[in-house]
Parts: structure tokens; sequence; C-alpha cells
């Protein structure tokens, strides 16, 4: 695996790769890689392309009270985990290299940010959309892969590329859950065995959602009223929000039909933990 610390030498080596006739395959992360990561690298893997991993955790994304001084920084672990996974090219740029002096371009995320974690982390979207879009600027990839877990991210990207007009296909990959059913995520790291345990009620909440609507529930009030009961059970959990949403547009329907979203977002302590379900009913 190579490891490209500079834009310049991570060209270089993208070009490489496509004169030797390879596509290119990117999985954009945060770092602090766990086996959600690495089934997002091996379905890049399977595209039979070339494989570039970014490591970057991105301080415009971090509002000014969030994690970002406290935010896993396992570079070694990392890139072992990387090369296990079949990475070619390892992509770990300084904050320089992204955002150099006198850097003032952001891009501007439409309504689809608004929603849902929007209000809870304001400006959050705004720099995940400008990371992604400079990394893709960089990288060039053919097929980027991000994870269903963060179902709005990946809407928003899918915006992005299409309002951008970017030559990218975007490949949205299942949520790898623990055998406990939780979601996995760099931050569950931070979870005490108590406060994992009580995690997992934001997944329960989900399931509970998704049979009502399957069974024929008709009040999206009730069923989340039930969800916020399952989750109040544990006094320490604040909830940011639990909605149930179109999974394309993210705007609450009238009645339950089509595709739907089921999402969450809770805090546990300074953790705060994200998870949805999609569940496909029938259209009128």
């Amino acid at each position: 695996m190579l490891v490209a610390r500079s834009i310049d030498h991570a060209r270089r080596a993208v070009a490489e790769a496509r004169a030797a006739g390879q596509q290119i395959a990117f999985v954009p992360t945060m770092g602090a890689l766990h086996a959600g990561h690495t089934s997002l690298i091996d379905a890049a893997r399977d595209s039979s392309a070339c494989v570039v991993v970014s490591i970057y955790v991105n301080p415009t994304q971090f509002g000014p009270n969030e994690d970002f001084t406290i935010y896993p920084r396992t570079f070694e672990a990392d890139s072992e985990a990387a090369i296990r996974a079949g990475t070619h090219l390892l992509f770990a740029p300084t904050d320089s290299e992204i955002y150099p002096v006198n850097d003032q371009t952001r891009v501007h995320p439409g309504p689809l940010a608004e929603k849902l974690c929007g209000p809870y982390r304001p400006g959050h979207f705004e720099g995940v959309c400008t990371v992604v879009a400079k990394l893709f600027n960089i990288i060039q990839p053919d097929i980027a892969y991000f994870g269903q877990k963060d179902a709005q991210q990946a809407l928003i990207i899918q915006r992005m590329v299409e309002d951008l007009r970017m030559p990218v296909r975007i490949i949205v990959c299942p949520t790898v859950r623990d055998p406990d059913g939780l979601a996995m995520s760099s931050r569950n790291a931070r979870l005490a065995p108590k406060d994992r345990a009580m995690a997992l009620s934001l997944y329960k909440s989900l399931c509970l959602a998704r049979d009502r609507l399957i069974a024929g529930e008709n009040s999206l009030g009730r069923i989340i009223a039930a969800m916020r009961s399952t989750i109040g059970e544990h006094a320490e959990i604040r909830v940011d929000y639990l909605s149930i949403v179109d999974a394309a547009t993210l705007e609450t329907p009238l009645t339950p039909a089509g595709r739907l979203l089921i999402a969450g977002a809770i805090r546990i302590g300074r953790t705060r933990l994200i998870d949805n379900l999609v569940v496909d009913l029938p259209t009128a």
C-alpha cells in the first residue's frame, strides 16, 4: 500500500493507476477504522479498481462545542486495517494541504441539510460537502463509497454530485452492526459499558417503528411517541430527534407510504450517536 501525504503525491499515484487502465474507487474516512469502514473498502475492492482510502479528520464539519479535539486518531492501526482490507493508496493529508492559507471557498448544501441533523449541527453539512468536494477534486474517483448509517450525509453528497455535475458514481453500502445491533461508529469506543447498553435503545426504537409501519400503523405521531418511550427508559439519554421521513426528500409524509427513512440521534454524555433504518411500504 502506498501512503500519500501530499496532494501532488496522491495525484501522481492516481494518474499512474489510470495510465495502467484502472478505474479509481474511493472511500473517504476520518480514520478510527472499524468493520463498517472495511466493508466499504471490501466493496471498492470488489469493483476491481484501484482502491483509494483517505484518512482526514475534517475540522470544518465540527461545531465549536463538538468533539474535534478528542475525536480518535489512530493512524498506525488504521494503516494496518487499510492494508488488510486491500487498499492500494492511502491518502492522509495535513490540514494545510486541504485548507491552505487564506482558504475561503465553501460548498453550501441545499434544503436536505436543514433537516434531521441539520438544526443540531449548524454548518456540519457545509463542512462535509466542502471536504468531500475537495477530496473528489484531488482523487477524481470514478466511484465513491459511503455508509447507510450516515444516510443524510450520503443523500446530500449524492445531491451535490448531481447538482455540480461531478463525474463520480456514489454507492451507499449497508450499515454494519455489532451482534447486539449497535451500528458501528468511531464514537462507540467512547461509550462506557453501561452507556453502550443504553445506546442500544436507539436501535430498539427504530426496530419498533419499522415493525409498526409494516404492521399497518398509519399514525406517525403514535409511532414516534412509542420510540421516545423506549428511549425514555434511560433518563441519561438526551434525544436530538426521532423522525420518519421520505427516504429521498427527508420530508415528513402525510401518510406512511413508499420508501421511508426512520432516523434518530441521541446523546449520552458528550457522545452523539445516529442510526437509521429504511422500510419500503406499499404506495397508494
